[in-house]
């Protein structure tokens, strides 16, 4: 490795191509809302415009956690979407995380912290500057990349003009995210409120079922025994009497059905064991999984216990459904601030970039009728996933103030 110290040198831009490459930044960031058109102008320009050959554009994916890359030259063009890199690995993770530049004039390879990528070709090239991209209002956005196949010094100033246009593109694409997340939500959010409403008419047809073919017609029973009976007293006592025992059973029947139907609504359970209880009951129930638990056994407002029930209910469905898991934990802690819900699974995971909340290909409406219930009542879910390495789904639900 031969990083070096950067020197002032000579100039790779005059002052009129510095003015036309931000002229033309600032154009393709005032094209569109796309991360990915953006990102890939950026890095034709930036190559054109330094002398560079190849130019790679690594932006932080939403969780925050790892970096993708999201523009590139041809022909790595073609690897976009494809390479990600966690916080940390790598030069680009280094920068990421480190928030500094780093610049490498050879031999790029013997530096402990170079991680090649098969796909791009690291060894065609030597030379090297790694720059993070920072904005004010969404802080870290991603790192660019500059690459030659020859040895190149690269000077202070060069290192700056990167600087200045990863802030330029920071802030276009801090921008696009959101308008991407904007719509990626609006778009999650339009599905499941269809979703809820399918539901709500699901529900509504099972219960007048439930109340017509059942209840309704043990009522309609009910009243034909206590009409035989009344007409049967002061002649037959036994008559009224077995008239009278059918009714009992009748009455019984048509309280367990009531019952059944409005679990369906509220688990009784809750009212019962409180939500401690109720979640210790559901992990016992679900036979196909080894369920662990630690819960808190305190009362919560019951909006916020059923919110989390059902979140519960339906995080272990999928576990089952999806995980192929063998293991989960369930912990249930609450403090005077806020109550955590946590379901850790042993199952084969997911990459949440490729497929995120609400995506159709992992059930997205399960784990969107999760978000939804958290939000609901002020709170959040958040789950994290890497294949091969289980998931974790976690709810945090802020609790009001003792009045």
């Amino acid at each position: 490795m031969n990083a070096r110290p950067i020197q002032p040198g000579d100039e790779v831009l005059t002052t009129d191509r510095e003015l036309a490459l931000l002229r033309e930044l600032i154009r393709a960031a005032s094209s569109g809302p796309g991360v990915e058109p953006l990102a890939a102008a950026a890095a034709r320009m930036i190559t054109a415009a330094t002398g560079t050959d190849v130019c790679f554009v690594h932006v932080l994916d939403d969780s925050d956690r790892s970096l993708t890359l999201t523009g590139a030259t041809p022909p790595f063009d073609q690897e976009v979407g494809k390479i990600r890199l966690p916080l940390g690995e790598g030069i680009s993770g280094w920068v990421a995380s480190h928030r500094e530049p780093v610049v490498i004039s050879r031999d790029k390879e013997s530096d402990p912290r170079y991680r090649p990528f098969e796909s791009l070709r690291g060894s065609d090239f030597t030379s090297m500057v790694s720059v993070p991209m920072e904005t004010d209002p969404g802080g870290l956005v991603g790192v660019l990349n500059v690459h030659t196949v020859a040895d190149r010094d690269f000077t202070a100033r060069d290192v700056e003009l990167l600087l200045v246009i990863g802030r330029l593109i920071a802030g276009a694409m801090h921008q696009a995210r959101l308008h991407r997340q904007l719509v990626a939500r609006e778009r999650a959010h339009e599905n499941f409120v269809e979703q809820v409403i399918q539901a709500q008419e699901i529900e509504r047809r099972r219960l007048a079922g439930d109340i017509h073919d059942g209840i309704s017609q043990r009522l309609v029973t009910l009243s034909y025994r206590l009409d035989a009976a009344s007409r049967a007293v002061g002649s037959d006592p036994a008559v009224v009497a077995e008239q009278l025992g059918m009714a009992r059973e009748l009455v019984d029947l048509t309280l367990g059905e009531a019952r059944a139907a409005i679990s369906g609504l509220r688990p009784p359970v809750l009212d019962d064991l409180g939500l401690a209880g109720g979640l210790a009951s559901l992990a016992r129930s679900v036979g196909q999984l080894d369920v662990d638990v630690e819960l808190t056994d305190v009362r919560l407002p019951d909006h916020i216990e059923l919110a989390l029930y059902r979140i519960a209910q339906e995080c272990l469905q999928n576990v089952v459904k999806h995980a192929q898991a063998s293991n989960a934990r369930l912990t249930f802690t609450a403090d005077d601030a806020r109550a955590k819900l946590e379901i850790i699974d042993n199952g084969r995971g997911f990459d949440t970039f490729e497929h995120p909340l609400g995506a159709d290909e992992m059930g997205g409406y399960g784990l969107l009728s999760m978000a939804e219930r958290a939000e609901i009542v002020g709170g959040r879910l958040n789950i994290r996933s890497r294949p091969g390495s289980g998931t974790t789904v976690t709810a945090t639900i802020p609790l009001p103030s003792a009045p």
